[in-house]
C-alpha cells in the first residue's frame, strides 16, 4: 500500500499485523481524490477511524494544510505516526502540521482551528449502522462554523447511507459486494 498522488507518492505505508484494519484500496483512494480535486490543495482534515491513516496522508501528500487522525487501536495509531513521519518528511513539511489522537471516533473533539473542511470516514464495516446515526450527529455539530464541509465515508456497497440533515453528493464504486464511498455535506 502507497501513496497514490502528490508530492509523497509512491511512499510506501506501514499496516498494523492482524485483522485491526482494513485499509482503503490505492485505486479507491484514487478515485476520491479525483473528485475531490481542488477541494484538497490547503483544506483542514479528520480522519476517524483512520487505520493506517492512509485517506489524510493521501490529503498531506495532495497539499491539504493538515488535520486531525482519530484511531483507537494503539498498533493501528503506532502506524499512522510512522506513515505521518514518513509523509510529511517526503513532502517536506513538519509532522506537527497533523495530530494523531488515540481515542474513540465517538469521542472526538476540535479545537476552533481544527475544523475540518474534509472528514474522512473508514469504519470497521461490521458497526456502520450501530455507529453511522451516532456519528453524522457529532459531526453535524462539529462543523457547524463550516457548513461547505464534505463527510467522505467508505462502506460496502450493499449498504445506502441516507443521514438525517445530510444531503449525498456522489457516490464511487462498482457495485453492491465492493467498497464504495458516498460522499456527503449537510443539508441547508
Amino acid at each position: 500500500m502507497r501513496i497514490s498522488g502528490g508530492a509523497a507518492r509512491g511512499i510506501p505505508l506501514s499496516v498494523p499485523r492482524g485483522d485491526a484494519v482494513r485499509p482503503a484500496t490505492d485505486g479507491m483512494r484514487q478515485a476520491v481524490f479525483s473528485s475531490l480535486g481542488a477541494r484538497v490543495p490547503g483544506a483542514r482534515f479528520l480522519d476517524l477511524f483512520a487505520g493506517s491513516g492512509a485517506y489524510g496522508l493521501e490529503a498531506i501528500s495532495r497539499g491539504a494544510a493538515g488535520g486531525v487522525f482519530i484511531e483507537k487501536n494503539a498498533k493501528a495509531a503506532a502506524c499512522v505516526r510512522q506513515n505521518l513521519a514518513a509523509v510529511c518528511k517526503s513532502t517536506g513539511v513538519s509532522a506537527s502540521v497533523a495530530s494523531v489522537r488515540q481515542m474513540d471516533a465517538l469521542s472526538f473533539a476540535l479545537a476552533p482551528d481544527e475544523t475540518p473542511d474534509l472528514v474522512f470516514i473508514d469504519p470497521p464495516y461490521e458497526l456502520i449502522a450501530e455507529l453511522a446515526p451516532a456519528l453524522f450527529a457529532r459531526l453535524a455539530d462539529a462543523l457547524v462554523a463550516k457548513p461547505d464541509a464534505l463527510v467522505v465515508f467508505e462502506s460496502p456497497g450493499e449498504l445506502e447511507l441516507a443521514p438525517a440533515g445530510w444531503t449525498l453528493r456522489k457516490r464511487l464504486g462498482k457495485g453492491a459486494h465492493q467498497p464504495t464511498v458516498a460522499f456527503f455535506s449537510p443539508t441547508v
